[in-house]
């Protein structure tokens, strides 16, 4: 710690941190247009200057020494400030008042208030360029821009899209897109950094423009008019009275603007932010504070909610009647649901009965859901789609360490030396959690390995690619785990302090030399040894893995294999560590947390527990079933043996995204009695006798967990849509019917309960999730949570982790002469699962308007395929008529199909086969034959898809070339340049 006098008061800090943060943090006034703290010095605006020892400096760029005396409001400080914002408003016309981004935080305005600069010294001079309104989401316009190049520096070294960059050199200087594309045709994938950095109005939402103020929907020749009217009473009475007049506007504003906290429905990254609103039009997503993301968004969480306000959101209960649906009041739907449940339990046993919980929905109505299967109708019979993607990933994590969970946080992530991704698209699957990862890698020099069957964008960028045969990652983890251990790079500290059963998991490696793995993956044998050799090298080593791991039929020993893996290099324990299954959906963690498993009461708590069962039978007041129930894998065939008779079914589209999709459909469709409780009437909802009708996560509050294990609060944005209810109230509605007397008033009530029965919980409470705060569990009964597990020991009763053996095994559905293709499938940016929700948004909707099916050049020479022809998929148990895309990202005999579907549903492809250990579906083994239909249409990807883009990649804003235009001068005299690193 050192000490620093800023302004004549002495402040304690830490050597080398950036002045600008002390100045901020003791609350002290300083000019600072292009200064964000998440995007460090960008040194375009010269603002913040300051004096420091007689000379002038950027506070932004300063390293605090011991000693160091500052002077903000000096003479000469003052004078330069002023300058380099006057030279700012040469670029900017200030007609806040009839300006849409006049909300109390814009950065142009508060700082014109805080200089009181009453009038402008440079005339504004007018930019040869036109607005570009080409993106569907958001506009720029260059001519409000003021070259700060805040929307630069989040572009390239924040999201690391590398799309924006300034033309420094060019007598107009602009901020481009793809080096001059324009938007809607460049590489912009939409994620929002731009337009939630940029200090003022020049990048700004559509959804705000004409919403927002009080004038500002006005004709633009109105407003033209105005704002001329501005610019000539300025010279006589200064701006300080106009700024008067636009403060006492965005005051106004906010009688009727809303801003509420929420947390994304989509991916499991759990980021969260502000959605503003007015009425129930959305005006835009803020993300600021969010502990995941901070300003960072993807497509989906920045532009993704036009379906809550859908024409055809479910507002009535729907009952099937002669094999239609009618409209039904909520008395007559949730009476004839109740009545169903008790008759066919009373008639066939509480085991015909069956409960499926959301991954979309919030962790108190899975909690709700689990309790209502076992407490009210008294089965085990109760799952989530974690079932479909994650249960091997946690298996794995179960064997070998003890928690079902990533071992640390995103933040740890970022401080690996090497990050290791296996089966994971993590920049289209989990966009924001693959920015921390490339920024780290471009910044940082952290190294980056990626094994997967297609060159997407994280192969692209990785230092070595991998491209194993489908199926064989658990081979190749196994050879490189044995020829560390052979090879004297093993981290033996750490086996001997930490870690059981090596002698035995040796011998398990017996077969898994380089020369076998080589021969299996078709991988050469020196890629496999530098892989190995970075591992070993590395200072921390991290895996990511995902559904291409997982959705194999040995997806539980491969996820075993990983940790195994980290386990022998001793990469636990620390940060920049560990393992890190990323979780699909945005509460696919929570729902399993918190019991919504046929195995598990919430916290893992085992069903056949006594002492555990004991103490929900004491709360709930019920005698519980001790048996494992089925999981959604064993419904279906449960359906089938006559066995299962009803199932209740909320927030899943379970006829599509179970595997081999028409045997599940029809299976569904024998149920005597099927209860589907959704926002939308999906596919799933034809099957259904009762369909009721949910809200989703912006109509109620609750809390979802990540997959970093972080718990947070989401607070209601809008009333439920009339005539929808929230689930968690529907689900309470349906047990008192049935005869239990709950009578949980608000979501919080909800938790206290679980959090007084599961001590991976004991200590989360609304009160410390409030606002933005959140919680990793878990979580002790003083609110102490654990960010970083294993930091002291492992979860097992002697403290140490296991070393798990596994035996050899290959996928199923292999190709033959009849089906010669490998059909891969899974996530794509734009869209989320089926489609259910972004296909109700027009502008994901115009850039990515169709499913397809990816096909290699070389495929595509071979069968006489371009994009746009129609082709016929055809597997063992299904098939499907899609439009192929020749694309290098796939190679060979390797087919890529998004699940992004209704019409064209890859699990119609899939089959029955899962891994042995959980039941997950082997949905990434399937064959496939393909016949080209005589049908050419258009590309299925319009050229305005970011894939077709040109990115530009640069290290920020390279401010320096700034610095060499001829007609910039440093602001005041003696400036010192302060640059780092």
């Amino acid at each position: 710690m050192i000490t620093v006098t800023i302004d004549g008061v002495g402040y304690e800090t830490s050597s080398g941190e950036r002045l600008i943060d002390v100045i901020n943090r003791a609350g002290l006034q300083l000019a600072q247009v292009c200064y964000h703290p998440q995007l460090g010095p960008i040194q375009t605006c010269d603002t913040c200057m300051v004096e420091i020892s007689g000379h002038l400096a950027r506070a932004c760029a300063a390293t605090l020494s011991a000693g160091m005396e500052v002077f903000t409001k000096s003479d000469k400080a003052s004078a330069a400030q002023r300058e380099a914002f006057g030279r700012i408003l040469s670029n900017h016309v200030l007609y806040c008042t009839v300006c849409d981004n006049n909300n109390g935080n814009c950065t142009i305005h508060n700082t014109e208030k805080l200089l009181a600069m009453e009038h402008q010294p440079l005339p504004y001079h007018s930019k040869p360029y036109e607005e570009d309104h080409t993106n569907p989401f958001y506009r720029y316009d260059p001519q409000q821009c003021i070259l700060c190049g805040r929307c630069v520096e989040a572009c390239q070294d924040l999201q690391v899209n590398e799309t924006l960059s300034i033309n420094w050199e060019d007598s107009h200087p602009r901020v481009l897109w793809d080096g001059g594309s324009t938007i809607g045709e460049s590489s912009c994938v939409s994620c929002g950094h731009c337009i939630s950095v940029c200090p003022c109005n020049a990048l700004m939402e559509k959804s705000m423009l004409g919403h927002a103020g009080f004038l500002t929907a006005l004709p633009k020749t109105a407003l033209s008019g105005m704002i001329d009217v501005v610019k000539g009473v300025e010279p006589e009475t200064g701006y300080g009275a106009i700024l008067q007049l636009s403060e006492a506007e965005s005051h106004m504003r906010e009688l009727r603007i809303r801003r509420t906290k929420t947390v994304c429905t989509y991916c499991g990254v759990g980021c969260s932010f502000n959605v503003w609103t007015k009425d129930r039009h959305i005006l835009k997503v803020q993300p600021l504070d969010g502990p995941t993301n901070g300003v960072s968004t993807c497509v989906k969480g920045k532009f993704g909610w036009d379906f809550v306000n859908s024409a055809d959101r479910l507002t009535k209960p729907l009952i099937r009647e002669g094999g239609k649906f009618r409209e039904a009041s909520w008395d007559e739907a949730l009476d004839l649901v109740a009545r169903r449940f008790a008759e066919i339990k009373t008639k066939n046993g509480p085991d015909s009965l069956a409960f499926v919980s959301s991954s979309k929905c919030t962790n108190e109505e899975s909690y709700l859901m689990q309790k209502l299967s076992r407490a009210v109708i008294g089965t085990n019979n109760m799952d989530n789609c974690s079932r479909y993607c994650q249960a091997p990933a946690t298996q794995g994590l179960f064997r070998t360490v003890g928690y079902g969970g990533d071992s640390g946080s995103i933040r740890d992530i970022e401080n690996a030396g090497l990050v290791l991704i296996i089966g994971s698209n993590t920049a289209e699957s989990h966009p924001v959690l693959a920015t921390r990862v490339k920024r780290a890698h471009k910044l940082r020099q952290q190294k980056l390995i990626v094994s997967d069957l297609r060159e997407h964008e994280m192969a692209k960028r990785a230092d070595l690619f991998m491209r194993p045969k489908p199926g064989t990652d658990i081979v190749w983890l196994s050879a490189v785990s044995r020829y560390l251990l052979d090879n004297g790079m093993a981290d033996t500290k750490f086996l001997d302090q930490w870690v059981n059963g090596l002698a035995e998991y040796k011998k398990s490696l017996a077969p898994f030399t380089m020369e076998f793995a080589s021969r299996t993956c078709g991988l050469s044998e020196d890629i496999l040894k530098s892989a190995a050799r970075m591992i070993a090298e590395a200072n921390g080593v991290c895996v990511l893995w995902a559904m291409g791991v997982t959705q194999h039929s040995m997806g539980s020993d491969t996820s075993t294999a990983i940790s195994n893996l980290l386990l022998i290099t001793g990469n636990y324990m620390k940060t920049g560590s560990g393992a890190y299954p990323l979780r699909g959906h945005n509460n696919v963690q929570g729902a399993s947390d918190h019991g919504a498993m046929p195995n598990f009461l919430p916290g893992y708590q085992s069903i056949d527990d006594p002492e555990v069962r004991a103490r929900f039978e004491a709360n709930w007041k019920v005698q519980l079933p001790s048996t494992k129930g089925l999981d959604n894998h064993e419904m279906i065939e449960a359906i089938y043996e006559g066995k299962l008779k009803a199932m209740y079914l909320f927030g899943e589209e379970m006829s599509l995204v179970d595997s081999n999709a028409n045997l599940v459909g029809d299976g569904l469709s024998k149920l005597d009695f099927f209860v589907v409780q959704d926002i939308f009437f999906s596919a799933t909802c034809h099957f259904a006798d009762v369909v009721l009708p949910a809200s989703p996560s912006l109509e109620k509050e609750g809390t979802f967990t990540s997959t970093e294990r972080r718990i947070q609060r989401l607070y209601e944005v809008f009333e439920p849509l009339e005539g929808s209810r929230p689930d968690w109230q529907i689900i309470q509605d349906i047990a008192n019917r049935l005869g239990a007397k709950w009578q949980y008033q608000h979501p919080s009530e909800i938790y206290r309960e679980i959090a007084s029965l599961t001590p991976l919980f004991a200590g989360v409470t609304y009160e410390r999730l409030e606002g933005f705060k959140s919680l990793h569990w878990p979580v002790a009964a003083d609110g102490t949570d654990q960010p970083l597990l294993y930091t002291k020991e492992f979860t097992f009763p002697d403290g140490k982790a296991r070393l798990f053996p596994l035996a050899l095994s290959g996928p199923t559905d292999q190709p033959n002469v009849e089906f010669d293709l490998h059909l891969n499938n899974g996530r794509l940016l734009e869209h989320f699962h089926e489609g259910n929700l972004t296909y109700r948004v027009d502008g994901i909707c115009e850039k990515t308007p169709d499913t397809f099916v990816e096909v290699s050049p070389e495929l595509a020479k071979q069968r006489g395929i371009q994009s746009g022809t129609w082709v016929q998929l055809t597997s063992r148990y299904g098939q499907v008529r899609v439009r192929a895309l020749v694309t290098d990202r796939v190679q060979g005999k390797q087919l890529y199909m998004p699940m992004n579907s209704v019409e064209s549903p890859v699990n119609r492809l899939t089959s029955s086969h899962t891994d042995a250990v959980t039941h997950t579906p082997a949905y990434k083994e399937a064959s496939v034959h393909l016949r080209v239909l005589p049908e050419v249409g258009e590309s299925p990807l319009p050229r305005i898809n970011h894939r077709f883009g040109h990115p530009t990649p640069q290290h920020g804003v390279e401010v320096e070339r700034k610095w060499k235009r001829p007609d910039y001068r440093v602001p005041g005299n003696g400036l010192v340049q302060i640059q780092t690193n």
